[in-house]
């Protein structure tokens, strides 16, 4: 039956960090704990009776205090980079923290990935974990106190279902995503460069040497940066040193819910399917990891070992007037929806 299972995972700050495990009727789960609203797991099953565990993630709660690459977390108040930490809202400059050299990146030195998120489970069919945050006015230099809901399901279809909701009291930017590594193998050791990717974008963003936009949209074709009739990650990776860090433009209209990308595992068994409301998705084939994070097996995680599909609104979006907004306003409701769907084969 489906079901959500809770469990305590550890215990920060004087709170109780809890696990939840969410059951398909396969028997199928993805396993969230309330630091971060982080996705630790998902495990299935394979028709030959093998299973496979298709995120990095670890059973530690203290892996996850000393993570700094934002394995399986919730990233916000915003994902992804502002230059300089700088942006302007009706003609009122506001400073953030800069933690990625000169700019601002996922949030800040304590964005939403290192916050203990408030719970609650629904019973439905279906059934639903809630999380809650409230961020308060100033929090690492943004304006505005934002509650911040997510909801995450786990159908029998397989289909992981993350739906963000947030309201604010001032004007502020907000771009939320789920930062988790994927690799459909299960195998840390075997990689990610020989997975297809395929993604739904005739355009990216084109970024200056320290990951920010210029503004610029640029066709993807032709290029190493082509993914549109799919291609094996090492085909061209190469050509992108040190890996892929891009955010793709994906081809839809609006807020349109649409398939952004596929991903399918070297022996073509199992393929996970993106489908989602954002108008961008950054593709990070983990180019940084340095073996830092162990996984529950004690495997160190290194370069290309998996990789993050990130679906969001574009990096500096508040900096460039011409991008799609990120701008919330008192009275408004940010939504965004993102499935992750498993298919077998």
């Amino acid at each position: 039956m489906n079901r959500i299972e809770k469990s305590l995972f550890g215990k920060y700050a004087d709170k109780e960090i809890y696990r939840f495990n969410l059951f398909n009727r396969k028997g199928n789960h993805v396993s969230v704990i309330n630091y971060g609203a982080t996705i630790i797991s998902w495990q299935v099953a394979l028709g030959d009776g093998s299973v496979r565990n298709v995120v990095v993630g670890s059973d530690q709660l203290e892996t996850y205090l000393n993570d700094t690459a934002y394995f399986g977390c919730t990233v916000g108040r915003y994902a992804n980079r502002i230059s300089k930490g700088r942006f302007s809202i009706d003609g009122t400059e506001y400073l953030l923290a800069c933690n990625n050299g000169e700019n601002h990146l996922h949030g800040g030195n304590r964005g939403f990935n290192s916050m203990v998120w408030e719970w609650e489970l629904e019973e439905k069919e279906i059934p639903v974990l809630r999380l809650h945050y409230f961020s308060r006015d100033g929090e690492e230099g943004y304006p505005g106190n934002l509650d911040v809901w997510t909801e995450i399901r786990y159908t029998d279809a397989d289909e992981l279902v993350i739906e963000y909701a947030a309201t604010t009291d001032k004007p502020t930017p907000i771009n939320l995503t789920n930062h988790s590594y994927f690799n459909l193998t299960g195998n840390m050791q075997a990689g990610i460069l020989d997975h297809r990717l395929q993604l739904n974008a005739d355009q990216y963003t084109v970024v200056d040497k320290q990951q920010i936009p210029t503004g610029q949209l640029m066709p993807v074709q032709g290029g190493p940066l082509d993914f549109r009739n799919g291609k094996l990650l090492r085909t061209s990776i190469d050509q992108t040193a040190p890996g892929y860090d891009h955010n793709f433009i994906l081809n839809k209209t609006g807020s349109a819910f649409s398939f952004a990308a596929s991903l399918v595992d070297p022996s073509g068994l199992l393929e996970l399917q993106v489908h989602t409301t954002e108008p961008g998705l950054q593709l990070y084939t983990g180019n940084l990891l340095n073996s830092h994070f162990l996984n529950r097996n004690g495997q160190g995680v290194a370069q290309y070992a998996a990789l993050c599909l990130e679906t969001q609104h574009y990096p500096d979006s508040p900096n460039h007037p011409h991008f799609p907004s990120t701008i919330l306003k008192a009275g408004e409701t940010y939504t965004s929806k993102t499935v992750y769907q498993l298919l077998f084969k």
